[in-house]
């Protein structure tokens, strides 16, 4: 694993950009600042505040009953900058609940991630009441987890004010320029937030998000600030991190390749040697971990071998360089411009025909190559390397884009650009091209809207922009500092949380045993954050005193229907659970499963996976063990859709190759578990 003697220190690397850097690059912005709306009230934040904030006009096609809602812009109380706010749409669960001084319910916060994407996407896409189409028209979103605890969704950090996130306002030098200060923004916000609605200042809160945002809640800045406060202005009660880019690139995207593989094998196209070969890589590369339970000591340090190929990079270095496109939209874009940029500069095609003769040649070089020998071009980017394969050989993504192939003496062959699908990596079954629009700007956007919801007219709303903490180091840092920004995550909030009250470590604010962490995760669908990182991170951790699990996670949940959803367990105020057939954005890919995960295990207290200690003193699971779930690969669905947007069609593959793949993966050890 990646050293964790240096997981601090990223702190302070990853955020290492100066304002004056980014105002040379870009010139300094104007500023941006919230709306004044008819009613607003004067002086400090209270009560009063209630009645302007409430979203009482009607809503464009919105036609169905909305819930007690309440939006607006709200300052993050920094020194100077008056208009830096975060913005906020709240829904209530029941009539009255989030106005409410007397009741002691639960409540929610969701963030997006990015780093700079808009928590709206959330809310109009996946878990939020209202649920927008891809003809842009509006629906009920029967699956909103406001009905299960009051929750606010928050655009937030405090961002570049042309390119803002979400409706965040921002003076024209008061963007952030690190997460440390994300955080004290953050903390500016609910101090004020809690003014207005004193309510929800002592109620639990549940802080939830996905992907970056377990940057934000779980590494050392929201959590760590929280419990740095003398006083903080609520009561964290439990932090649930989905599909969040724990540990290192290294760890989260190239070390679960293998497993990819083995739940979506339509992407090598079932084919068995392009599967060893993947396997041997892995191991040359130092990937192929081995998870026990308990764990038999730490892991060693990952180190990425680099190839050839200019723009190999360590997946954490590449994770840094794109984490202003961490938006399924913006990857999706930059994949296309990469590979078209690389088609432009060839001048011939191949027929299908010529096509699969590459291919074969391909695999004949693998063949002839002398074992034990890491590829020179891709070095131990094995993520690009089986991307790149599906993109040249494997129906229906084969289609669509073309790509150099390097045989063994260096000659390359440019591949036709078809009528075929796209990869989308963070959903591997939609090979749709273009992919049907997921976009909120029409509605936000719209003159009704922004008046309804108090959004700032100073700026337009975007789902994700480019934030001065995710741009690249300056170019004259050390080899050597790069080293040290290692990505770090729920490890941190693993080691500051779950195991503060057994160390010595003094805070103003003791974290407390009731203080729990969720992290859940997709198993099916996405490519580009897998659950095998994060469970090799958990084993790798110590918290309550212990280093990891000390039983593989194998007991199945179930939805309403009592349909199989996934594998939950639960240790020591750890509780992980894997959502069967979803992908990057649960709430999206799966609303039904991801409601039920969030009523029973966020804010319920189901206790399926939990391991208890009996009177005799052996462990037991409550819910069961299942030995066929022990390996935690499940096999993805046959179908692959194709097309353009809304128009699909499907691929199955045939089905004496899937007999074929079954026979063969029932015997072969693939991805060590």
């Amino acid at each position: 694993m990646v050293s964790r003697s240096h997981a601090f220190v990223f702190a302070t690397a990853a955020s290492f950009i100066l304002l004056a850097k980014a105002q040379q690059t870009s010139g300094t912005p104007p500023s941006s600042w919230p709306q004044v709306y008819p009613g607003m009230p004067n002086g400090s934040y209270n009560t009063e505040w209630q009645d302007y904030f409430q979203v009482t006009e009607n809503l464009p096609n919105v036609t169905w009953s909305l819930p007690r809602n309440w939006a607006g812009n709200i300052p993050v109380q920094r020194e100077g900058h008056p208009n830096d706010t975060l913005f906020f749409w709240a829904f209530e669960s029941e009539e009255g609940s989030f106005t409410s001084d007397s009741t002691h319910a639960p409540w929610g916060i969701w963030l997006n991630g990015g780093p700079g994407s808009s928590s709206l996407v959330g809310l109009l896409f996946e878990n939020g009441p209202i649920n927008v189409q891809n003809d842009y028209s509006l629906l009920e979103n029967h699956y909103a987890w406001n009905t299960v605890a009051d929750y606010v969704w928050i655009d937030q950090p405090v961002n570049h004010p042309v390119s803002g996130v979400g409706f965040g306002t921002a003076d024209s030098t008061g963007y952030i320029f690190d997460e440390d200060q994300m955080a004290a923004d953050f903390f500016g916000f609910l101090e004020n937030l809690v003014k207005v609605f004193p309510g929800l200042a002592k109620r639990p809160l549940h802080l939830t998000g996905e992907s970056y945002a377990g940057m934000y809640i779980a590494s050392p800045y929201i959590t760590k600030a929280y419990f740095e406060m003398e006083n903080p202005p609520v009561t964290l009660a439990k932090i649930a991190i989905g599909d969040g880019s724990i540990a290192s690139g290294e760890t989260f995207e190239l070390l679960p390749v293998l497993s990819v593989i083995e739940t979506y094998p339509q992407v090598i196209g079932y084919d068995t040697d392009v599967f060893e070969y993947f396997r041997e890589q892995e191991a040359l590369c130092g990937y192929d971990l081995t998870l026990e339970y308990p764990q038999n000591g730490h892991f060693p340090t990952l180190n990425y071998t680099p190839g050839d190929n200019p723009s190999s990079m360590s997946a954490s270095r590449r994770y840094r360089a794109r984490q202003g496109q961490f938006s399924k939209k913006l990857f999706l874009a930059e994949m296309e411009q990469k590979y078209n940029a690389r088609l432009a500069k060839r001048t011939t095609s191949l027929s299908k025909h010529e096509r699969l003769r590459a291919r074969d040649a391909w695999k004949r070089d693998l063949a002839g190559r002398a074992n034990g020998t890491i590829d020179a071009w891709y070095g131990c980017d094995v993520y690009d390397e089986m991307v790149d394969y599906a993109i040249n050989f494997t129906f229906p993504w084969c289609m669509f884009i073309a790509f150099i192939i390097w045989l063994s003496l260096m000659e390359t062959i440019a591949l036709s650009k078809d009528s075929g699908g796209m990869f989308d990596v963070y959903n591997i079954p939609d090979a749709l091209n273009p992919e049907a629009p997921m976009d909120g700007s029409v509605f936000l956007n719209n003159p009704q809207t922004r008046a309804a919801i108090h959004a700032p007219t100073s700026m337009d709303w975007a789902d994700s922009s480019l934030l001065p903490i995710r741009q690249q180091l300056v170019s004259d840092c050390s080899q050597g500092f790069l080293r040290l920004m290692i990505l770090t995550q729920t490890i941190l909030m693993v080691i500051q949380v779950l195991n503060l009250w057994h160390s010595s470590q003094t805070w103003p604010r003791m974290p407390q045993p009731t203080t729990s962490l969720l992290s859940y995760s997709q198993e099916m669908t996405d490519s580009l954050i897998p659950h095998l990182g994060s469970q090799i991170t958990i084993q790798n951790t110590t918290f309550g005193g212990i280093q990891g699990f000390t039983r593989r996670p194998s007991t199945p949940w179930y939805d309403d229907n009592g349909d199989f959803a996934g594998i939950v367990h639960q240790e020591r105020n750890w509780t992980y659970v894997l959502v069967d057939h979803a992908g990057h954005l649960v709430g999206y890919t799966n609303p039904q499963s991801g409601f039920v995960f969030i009523r029973e295990f966020v804010f319920g207290n189901n206790q399926t996976g939990l391991v208890t200690n009996t009177s005799s003193g052996s462990a037991t699971v409550i819910g069961g063990e299942v030995s066929s779930l022990a390996n935690e690969i499940m096999t993805g669905q046959a179908a692959i859709y194709y097309g353009s947007a809304t128009t699909e069609s499907t691929y199955y593959f045939p089905t004496a190759t899937v007999q074929a793949w079954n026979a063969y993966i029932a015997t072969a050890t693939g991805t060590p578990l």
